[in-house]
């Protein structure tokens, strides 16, 4: 392939043999940082930061880093659009069309400050209120939330379930984790496969998306979104009185597990399939609030 040619599809390059999911972020990443340059092609972008001297490169680099410090972005969506930037020049520099590599930090990040979550009481009188409205819509958010907090789903895991990821003999289904290239199998408890159960007899057995949208209008294979399941979420927890999100009952089932296990780290780790055992270690100093105990041993007065 000519070099030219290396050049003008180099966002195709990168993009390709990524998930759908990483492919979109990514997409949007490259999006915004066209949007920073001042032009309309996230293609044009990437060629542009690539036709820059190194240097130079860099210190846009840094720039579009203040602009998103700026917009009050969360660390975590920062550091994922300079990662994006990062991994575009190293295959630059792998493909042989320049020299050198970005260089710039990502901004320090306090992840998972509230592990808690709303709660188990929440939890269940969120699935509840959904299995009691009956219908369509409330056996399939019933389910949905089931597999938010009984197996630690993230809603981008959950949405992308198909019909043909669960196998209802085994009692398993097959989830595409966060940053996964292969789908691994999960064991679903009796009285999770139960709901699950109730919900697919409800939807059919047509192929494709576990859980569909219901509006008649909806475009596509009618897959429904991550936005949805987070609407989905916040209605349902504000209709028993708390603020509640997605990743709120994730961070409810791992506190569980903590808690049910003796603070067993490992066994934490094997249920929510994190990779770095470290994340697992600030869910159990928030479950212990080892930080508060400190604090309330030395303002005591009885020393």
């Amino acid at each position: 392939m000519p070099l030219t040619r290396l050049q003008e599809r180099l966002l195709d390059a990168f993009l390709a043999g990524r998930t759908p999911r990483t492919q979109a972020a990514y997409q949007r990443d490259v999006a915004d940082f066209a949007r920073f340059v001042g032009v309309a092609d996230p293609e044009e972008a990437a060629r542009r930061l690539l036709a820059t001297p190194h240097g130079d490169a860099n210190g846009l680099a840094m720039a579009y880093r203040a602009d998103l410090i700026g917009r009050k972005l969360a660390p975590a969506t920062v550091n994922r659009r300079l990662s994006a930037l990062r991994s575009l020049v190293q295959l630059g520099n792998q493909l042989g069309l320049i020299q050198w590599q970005l260089q710039v930090d990502n901004v320090r990040a306090e992840l998972y400050r509230d592990t808690r979550g709303p709660g188990r009481s929440a939890v269940k009188a969120m699935t509840r209120m959904a299995a009691g409205r009956g219908g369509m819509k409330g056996l399939r958010d019933a389910a949905i939330l089931r597999l938010l907090h009984d197996l630690g789903l993230r809603r981008g895991e959950v949405v992308a379930l198909d019909l043909a990821d669960l196998d209802t003999i085994a009692g398993t289904l097959a989830v595409l984790g966060k940053g996964r290239t292969q789908k691994e199998l999960v064991t679903v408890p009796p009285a999770t496969l139960a709901v699950l159960m109730t919900w697919v007899k409800r939807r059919g057995p047509v192929p494709g998306p576990l859980f569909r949208s219901l509006d008649p209008a909806g475009k596509g294979d009618g897959r429904l979104t991550g936005t949805a399941v987070y609407q989905i979420v916040r209605a349902l927890g504000e209709d028993v009185g708390v603020t509640a999100r997605p990743h709120g009952f994730r961070h409810t089932a791992i506190t569980t597990v903590l808690d049910r296990s003796k603070g067993d780290i490992r066994a934490a780790q094997k249920f929510s399939r994190h990779r770095d055992v470290r994340v697992l270690e600030r869910y159990d100093d928030s479950r212990e609030d080892l930080a508060g105990q400190m604090a309330d041993r030395i303002a005591r007065d009885d020393d």
